[in-house]
């Protein structure tokens, strides 16, 4: 179940709760009866270790995910000099 930060807009008291999603909010603080209000703050999510990109999983011997990559950049260097040498050849 998550826990909750609550701060009293009285008296500024702080607290936290165990509540479960289905339970509702509290409104009133336990010190002064004063009105609280939910705090929000910055997740702590942290990812460690290998797998967090597709290729981290992947073995160092897998070629196909590289080849496919590689080949699609000679295939369009060798284009890309096709069509410089194409129009050198038209001009002669």
């Amino acid at each position: 179940m998550p826990t909750y930060a609550y701060a009293c807009k009285s008296c500024g008291h702080r607290f936290d709760a165990v509540q479960s999603f289905a339970d509702p909010t509290l409104t009133v603080c336990p010190e002064c009866s004063g009105e609280l209000r939910k705090e929000y703050g910055s997740i702590g999510v942290t990812f460690n270790g290998a797998g967090f990109y597709r290729t981290d999983s992947r073995s160092t011997g897998s070629a196909s995910s590289g080849s496919s990559g590689g080949g699609d950049a000679s295939s369009s260097a060798s284009s890309k000099s096709e069509a410089t040498s194409s129009p050198a050849a038209a001009g002669s």
